[in-house]
């Protein structure tokens, strides 16, 4: 039976975990790309958070060697991130067996990995429910491990799950300001200051979360448009 899993690994040994801390408010989601040789570039995913405090942060950071702005898009930009260091180095003093690690990712496919200030937030499809408990008491032994969220291949999630977690905290902030009411009882200059972010990040990330969420409810519902 394939399993689906969002799980959070806290080990601030991981990549780029001191950007996340050095930059809290940005959501940054990272792909590895395992075309380049032994040692894998990063393809990095930043949104929200003021660009030259993330340009700051990547090149102060120990884990990276140089880094490139590749693309953006509103408040979202994208790096090609090059490591300083082999997943050994960076690793091995906090995990006992590395090949043991590399073994039971043959069984998974980490399909969004996001980069929390103590760790990182993955969610992955595994080849059985054995070898999600596997991986699972690996991380267990080696971090602090926490289990979010485990379903069967093919099981429909409940709504709002695709969310980043600043995306539900300003959904949820505006609701409850009130922002969504007719008439309005909060700006959303209001709801940009009760988060201590920019009114221009509030209304992209509230765009980003309402999009999402008609992805998930709605539009997969609608009959095709007449051609």
């Amino acid at each position: 039976m394939r399993v689906v899993a969002e799980f959070e690994i806290n080990c601030d040994a991981l990549p780029l975990v001191e950007v996340a801390a050095t930059v809290p408010e940005a959501t940054i989601l990272l792909e590895l790309q395992f075309n380049h040789g032994e040692r894998p570039l990063f393809l990095v995913t930043v949104t929200d958070g003021s660009h030259k405090l993330v340009a700051n942060a990547l090149t102060d950071a120990y884990d990276v060697a140089e880094w490139t702005l590749i693309g953006q898009a509103g408040d979202t930009r994208r790096y090609q991130v090059v490591p300083a260091l082999s997943f050994e180095k960076q690793l091995g003093d906090h995990i006992d067996d590395l090949a043991g690690l590399e073994s039971l990712a043959a069984d998974a496919i980490i399909e969004r990995i996001e980069v929390l200030p103590d760790g990182w937030r993955q969610t992955g499809w595994f080849a059985t429910r054995d070898a999600f408990s596997e991986f699972s008491s690996f991380w267990q032994q080696n971090a602090d491990f926490q289990l979010s969220r485990l379903t069967r291949d093919g099981e429909s999630e409940p709504p709002g799950d695709g969310l980043t977690n600043h995306q539900q905290e300003a959904l949820r902030t505006a609701y409850e300001m009130g922002y969504f009411d007719i008439p309005r009882r909060a700006s959303l200059q209001e709801v940009a200051a009760e988060l201590d972010i920019s009114a221009s990040s509030v209304s992209e990330r509230l765009r980003r979360a309402q999009t999402r969420l008609i992805e998930e409810t709605v539009a997969t519902t609608w009959p095709p448009l007449p051609e």
